[in-house]
């Protein structure tokens, strides 16, 4: 494994990128802009249909009130698995095609701070079996995976690890906190459109945002 001033010179006396490199970045586009839509509409989407909701988005968040939402079990499993290890190949690919590069962009555009990404990359060099399966939902660690050249199929099975305890203890606690839960998603959906108004108006302001610090940056 290689720490970020080896990714840096990589990225600036190695070989060019490759040539499906753009491709990783249409994929990123296009699961930013699901991500956004699910950030946006969720609330409906729940009532409607929380496993298009987990088809654009699997946060953390979505995958609880999914559960309180009646979700069709093999979906939350299913889906849940595939749109998670997605997102992380896709920010894999990207951070092995575009090496340190990718990298400032998760502080240029995303909001990641550069002693974040330097800690970050600390902890990965040192322990990626350890930072992979608990980070399974983070871009930045996917990223990094792909800078450091983690092998395919190490990561394969680090991740697969990841989501799949992931999706077991949402569901354990989901199960404990059942009817609370439930409470909870009914209030929502009672709600919903007020809820998909405010969520417009956040979508919108984070976006706004992380576009004025990459203009200025």
């Amino acid at each position: 494994m290689t720490d970020t001033s080896h990714a840096t010179d990589e990225a600036s006396f190695g070989p060019e990128r490759p040539s499906w490199a753009p491709l990783t970045l249409a994929g990123f586009i296009a699961l930013l802009i699901c991500t956004n839509i699910a950030g946006a509409t969720w609330a409906k989407l729940l009532e409607s249909s929380p496993e298009v909701l987990l088809m654009l988005s699997s946060r953390n968040r979505y995958l609880v009130l999914a559960l309180g939402a009646d979700v069709w079990s093999p979906g939350y499993w299913v889906i849940g698995f595939v749109r998670i290890a997605l997102a992380f190949v896709v920010c894999h690919l990207i951070g092995r095609a575009y090496s340190a590069t990718a990298l400032k962009w998760f502080v240029k555009y995303l909001g990641v701070t550069p002693e974040a990404l330097e800690q970050f990359n600390r902890w990965f060099a040192k322990a990626e079996w350890v930072i992979i399966p608990f980070f399974a939902g983070s871009n930045l660690v996917a990223a990094l995976s792909g800078v450091h050249r983690t092998p395919f199929a190490r990561m394969a099975l680090l991740l697969s690890v990841g989501i799949i305890g992931r999706l077991v203890l949402i569901w354990w606690l989901a199960r404990i906190f059942q009817e609370e839960l439930e409470r909870f998603v009914g209030w929502l959906q009672r709600y919903s459109w007020w809820m998909v108004g405010i969520s417009v108006v956040i979508v919108l302001a984070v976006n706004m945002r992380n576009f004025r610090q990459g203009a200025a940056g």
